[in-house]
């Protein structure tokens, strides 16, 4: 690893976390569900970017910053996780289910779209 790659990586964290944090806050203040809206918005949203990240095959530091750092920084896995450990808690059974399922099918379906996208934009 090159200090270059770790500048990137770093950049790309602050950015992703600052976004996440800004997205998170936003989403928030207009929703008042028990379903964790701003979690699922950012993580569906990093997992379509980073598949179109992964899609568009770039160089090892566009990797480093957008993938690695920004969408790392956006998305949430031990977010996720403590928000399921807390509808589990409070017994939310069909929002927890819901929120689990919907989580990574949907996640890794957008990251499938993600990935096919520069393809499809590049046909056009």
């Amino acid at each position: 690893m090159t200090i270059l790659l770790l500048l990137l990586a770093g950049a790309g964290g602050f950015i992703g976390a600052v976004l996440r944090y800004t997205i998170s806050k936003w989403i928030n203040r207009r929703t008042s569900s028990s379903f964790p809206w701003a979690t699922f918005t950012v993580n569906m949203t990093g997992s379509f970017l980073l598949g179109t990240t992964a899609g568009m095959h770039l160089s090892e530091a566009w990797i480093t910053l957008a993938g690695t750092g920004i969408m790392g920084g956006l998305t949430t896995f031990s977010t996720f996780k403590l928000e399921a450990l807390h509808l589990h808690r409070g017994r939310e059974w069909k929002t927890l289910t819901a929120y689990t399922i919907a989580s990574y099918t949907l996640g890794l379906t957008l990251y499938i779209i993600g990935y096919t996208f520069p393809s499809l934009l590049s046909q056009l």
